[in-house]
């Protein structure tokens, strides 16, 4: 075997190799620096003055220490990998989450909607109260009561109690407003029923239906009112 210098051996495998007197390397514990490497060369055991085995441990020593660096590098690029996967998963799941809160969002929405319209809808027709010659005040207010659903009635009270003290023949001599919601002109409620003068269920829902269509509802247009003193 040629003598091969302990820095040549150094340079072409990354590794160092036991010396008698000077230990360089991996075999040691004690690494080479690049700046002495020469002056330890220099001092150091040939490679062919090594006896064969230990030539074979420096050289198990040198693989081995590959090895582990392929291994550290295997691992490094196995946790990116992992740390990759896991930010993909987790935005897929966030996405999840968010479409499914919009969903939920959504279908409460149209559910309260739906409440809204069927609460601004009327419990009771006028058609089904018989009629009278005359009504008192409190049967008017128990026909409205029936008639409007039980969160709007008292914002429809509320108007009528301003807008004609619940007298369902009240008639503003100046406007010619009529009725208990003060319908103007009176006619108009002629739409819920050709009875409009006499019948306070009529006027009450003609009144309904104008609070919802105009405001939304009785508790709409009273909102209106309060701010304007009139609707």
């Amino acid at each position: 075997m040629s003598r091969i210098s302990v820095r040549g051996f150094a340079v072409a495998s990354a590794t160092a190799v036991t010396t008698v007197g000077a230990v360089v390397g991996v075999a040691s514990g004690n690494p080479v620096n690049g700046d002495n490497l020469e002056t330890t060369a220099a001092d150091a055991t040939l490679l062919a003055d090594i006896p064969v085995g230990e030539q074979a441990q420096v050289q198990v020593a040198s693989l081995t220490q590959q090895a582990d660096a392929q291994a550290a590098a295997a691992d490094a690029a196995a946790r990116k990998s992992a740390e990759e996967a896991a930010r993909v998963q987790a935005a897929k799941d966030a996405q999840a989450k968010k479409e499914a809160a919009d969903e939920k969002a959504e279908r409460e929405a149209e559910a309260k909607e739906a409440e809204e319209r069927a609460s601004r809808s009327a419990v009771r027709d006028a058609s089904s109260f018989a009629t009278q010659a005359s009504y008192s005040v409190s049967e008017v207010q128990a026909m409205a009561r029936q008639m409007i659903p039980g969160d709007q009635f008292q914002c429809f009270s509320n108007i009528v109690d301003h807008e004609s003290s619940w007298n369902y023949r009240a008639q503003n001599p100046s406007s010619g407003a009529y009725g208990l919601v003060q319908a103007l002109p009176g006619s108009k409620m002629s739409s819920a029923g050709a009875d409009w003068q006499t019948n306070p269920a009529t006027q009450i829902k003609w009144g309904l239906n104008y609070m919802n269509d105009r405001y939304g509802s009785p508790c709409g247009a009273w909102s209106f009112w309060q701010a304007n003193h009139w609707y």
